[in-house]
């Protein structure tokens, strides 16, 4: 068996095995099952608000928010902090929606940091010119070196990878997620699409990545994509024709 096809299913044997214990150690939130998600979990809230009160979260003015659920309080602390705040779209097929606070109505903040809402309250936009400050994504796994597992449909890659080609942004740009302590875990196989975190919040603890376990990929490795999302995803067809 290939070598990347043995990384593939590792990973996957670690994605069920955390959803599992996610499950049966009563941490796992609504929607369940958690399996096949990226996990909502008890005290999201409080990695939240751990990012909330970082100087990551503070000095920026664009940041990047997955529309995964347990990210929802970071996405809403975006708006009600007058930054703006930009999401994909689902399996990017859309590009990006950008919501700033003028265009939220006060009291709105948390029904726009839904997916709903986003599509109501955001502007959808098929290509993205402005520097994002932080990216934030939706994590399996993590380990405390940086390494990053999602739910394997590569989609926080690719988004991380089409940003990089916009030139929105580039090494320097933080990437962070919020997790349970729970989903941190020993290793992780890595590829060479898979971006590395520079931070890690928990509801207990803000982990920084001082020594990165790699490097950032620089843009699209055209050679790994998947010619399905080539076909589903109007910007990379974009993108690549250039």
């Amino acid at each position: 068996m290939p070598l990347e096809d043995n990384i593939k299913e590792e990973k996957q044997r670690i994605r069920e095995r955390m959803w599992k214990l996610l499950e049966r150690k009563d941490v796992a939130r609504f929607p369940k099952p958690v399996k096949g998600r990226i996990p909502n979990f008890k005290d999201s809230e409080k990695a939240a608000m751990k990012l909330i009160a970082h100087y990551v979260f503070k000095r920026a003015r664009v940041v990047f928010v997955c529309p995964d659920s347990p990210q929802r309080t970071v996405r809403e602390y975006v708006l009600r902090s007058g930054k703006t705040l930009v999401m994909a779209t689902p399996r990017l097929r859309e590009g990006f929606l950008v919501l700033t606070p003028d265009f939220i109505p006060r009291g709105k903040e948390r029904e726009a940091s839904t997916i709903r809402g986003a599509f109501r309250y955001g502007r959808r936009l098929d290509y993205l010119d402005i520097k994002v400050d932080l990216k934030v994504t939706g994590s399996v796994a993590v380990t405390v070196k940086g390494a990053r597992l999602g739910k394997g449909g590569g989609y926080s890659d690719l988004e991380y990878a089409i940003l990089r080609e916009l030139k929105v942004i580039d090494e320097r740009t933080p990437v962070v997620t919020t997790v349970h302590d729970l989903q941190i875990v020993n290793e992780l196989p890595l590829e060479p699409h898979d971006v590395p975190l520079d931070y890690i919040f928990t509801p207990t603890k803000i982990i920084e990545v001082k020594e990165p376990i790699k490097e950032k990929p620089k843009g699209l490795i055209r050679d790994l994509l998947d010619e399905r999302k080539i076909q589903e995803i109007p910007l990379l067809k974009r993108i690549l024709a250039k």
